[in-house]
């Protein structure tokens, strides 16, 4: 994700959300649920680990090494708020495919 502009110990809301899985229940964003949303506590700002980028070509004595570290915002998960319609958005989701489907096929 990267950095945010938050500082530490302020919340942070991301809206957009992919996927909310809870137990047996899994709901999957096209690409993203709408009204879903994620309540999170900033735990301040860190580097990653160190990636070696080494550039080279042969016969020529040309070698380059660099590294690079990137910023990130530590974030703890505080509360995940899922929408109001929840499943039946899932099913009409599938219903609409196996209609494309069968029309497709009978036109065909």
């Amino acid at each position: 994700m990267g950095r945010l502009e938050v500082a530490e110990g302020n919340p942070v809301e991301l809206d957009r959300v992919l996927l909310i899985a809870d137990g047996d229940r899994v709901t999957v964003g096209t690409p993203i649920v709408d009204g879903a949303k994620v309540i999170a506590t900033s735990q301040g700002e860190g580097k990653g680990k160190k990636i070696i980028v080494f550039k080279y070509k042969p016969k020529v004595r040309y070698r380059k090494k660099t590294g690079h570290r990137q910023f990130y915002t530590r974030l703890a998960i505080d509360k995940i708020v899922e929408p109001k319609a929840g499943k039946g958005e899932l099913t009409k989701a599938k219903k609409t495919r196996q209609r494309k489907e069968e029309v497709t096929e009978s036109g065909a």
